[in-house]
């Protein structure tokens, strides 16, 4: 298992990885990046809102990466901790007792995010 990397660590690998991965220039990968972007832009739902579905989704996907970014997203919208901590809750009902490692792992991630916003 490989160390656990802190936030900015992440946020580095992150970018970095995307521009290598969308530098091949493979349009498929391109457009889904595209699409993905695109989906949590200011539309009828605000972005708050969006990166709040988003957790939930990745929460019940229990994609760790995933609870990561949009973890990171919500706090940078200004999303509260009580907001997030719904969310969550939301997520645990729909995902059940599978999710709750990911929980953990979301937990111990949004007090980082919250202590960076606000040491």
């Amino acid at each position: 298992m490989k160390p656990k990397k802190n936030a900015p660590e992440t946020r580095l690998y992150r970018l970095e990885m995307n521009e290598k991965i969308l530098s091949t220039g493979t349009k498929g990968i391109q457009r889904f990046f595209a699409l993905d972007t695109a989906a949590y832009r200011e539309g009828a739902l605000d972005v708050k809102t969006k990166e709040l579905m988003g957790l939930v989704g990745s929460l019940v996907l229990r994609c760790d990466d995933c609870v990561f970014y949009h973890l990171d997203r919500c706090v940078s919208e200004g999303v509260t901790r009580e907001e997030i901590l719904e969310a969550l809750e939301i997520g645990l009902v729909i995902g059940g007792s599978i999710v709750i490692p990911h929980l953990r792992r979301a937990f111990e991630t949004l007090e980082e995010l919250l202590q960076e916003k606000n040491p």
